[in-house]
């Protein structure tokens, strides 16, 4: 008598293409779920996706070890430069390197390294905090301009219209020629006075644009007031370009710093920075040229990475460039 062959479904559903294929779908379908208590993929917004596309461009991270460096030793300049920035000696004007100055003197026998260092101080803190006040007072007259509009947003685009017509140079040395202090403090107010309609402007552009959004729109129809608008919806989604503009900024606003004290109208002696080094330095660039090189160099690496740094950033926030 013959055997009978036992019934397998899987061999019945493996006998036909497509079931065979289904069943296929379905088995790796299953390999691919995740396991029990595994980890799952988060979701990616527009900081994680930023923040991951930087950490990847080494533009993005030269440029932060150069302005972490900088930080460091602004905060500290002991740390690399013992010695005292104001403290000269005239037997030594304008002498080259030697040990234990490497940068040589100026012109008043100050060491040129420790001046340099302890000049870092003065061009962060200046560029810094007028960063920030230009950044916090153009975000909130641009962005309160640009939600409710009407007469307001008008009379604050004639306001910036009039700022922009004020040549920034020219504007410093007539505000701050009457100014007697060596302090920082009048030259971060003459730059947060003069450099706030560029944010506010692009604040506005960026305000107007995500409240027509229809996530804006769903949340006004439930009822959401214009404060919760503004704080939950628009400006987390309206600050990515004042970062970006900010961050570019701050190294214009560290070398107008040291335009505005090499012409004599930003800080003066016994003030340290690059700019009036430079000025010092500049009847003596025949003679001892080192006494120029070292603090234009200087500022000029401080000014290229900031500006590294804002590039980066831009293209990092940038959902076009993706």
């Amino acid at each position: 008598m013959p055997e009978h062959t036992p019934y397998e479904p899987e061999g019945v559903i493996a006998g036909t293409g497509a079931a065979g294929a289904s069943d296929l779908a379905v088995s790796e379908a299953r390999s691919l779920e995740p396991a029990p208590g595994g980890p799952r993929d988060k979701p990616r917004g527009l900081w994680s996706d930023a923040w991951r596309d930087l950490r990847r461009n080494p533009v993005f991270v030269i440029s932060a070890l150069v302005i972490l460096f900088l930080v460091v030793i602004s905060i500290r300049p002991s740390l690399i430069a013992s010695g005292n920035p104001l403290h000269c000696d005239l037997t030594h004007a304008q002498q080259g390197s030697g040990p234990g100055h490497p940068f040589g003197y100026d012109g008043q026998g100050c060491d040129v390294y420790t001046r340099v260092v302890h000049g870092a101080r003065t061009s962060v803190t200046v560029g810094v905090l007028a960063t920030l006040g230009v950044a916090l007072l153009g975000s909130v007259l641009g962005g309160l301009a640009g939600f409710f509009g009407g007469i307001g947003d008008a009379v604050l685009s004639r306001i910036t219209d009039i700022f922009f017509a004020i040549p920034v140079v020219l504007g410093g040395l007539v505000l701050l020629s009457v100014v007697t202090s060596s302090t920082v403090w009048p030259v971060i107010g003459f730059m947060v006075l003069l450099g706030w309609p560029q944010v506010s402007r692009i604040a506005r552009g960026s305000v107007i644009t995500a409240k027509q959004n229809d996530y804006v729109q769903a949340a006004r129809a439930l009822g959401a007031s214009n404060s919760r608008l503004l704080l939950r919806h628009i400006a987390p989604n309206a600050v990515a370009p004042v970062i970006v503009v900010s961050t570019i900024a701050l190294g214009t606003y560290i070398s107008l710093e040291a335009t505005l004290s090499y012409l004599g109208v930003g800080l003066k002696p016994p003030a340290v920075s690059w700019g009036i080094d430079i000025s010092a330095a500049s009847p003596y660039i025949r003679n001892a040229p080192h006494m120029l090189l070292w603090p234009a160099g200087a500022l000029a690496v401080t000014v290229l990475a900031f500006i590294m740094l804002g590039d980066a950033v831009r293209d990092a926030l940038d959902p076009k460039l993706r």
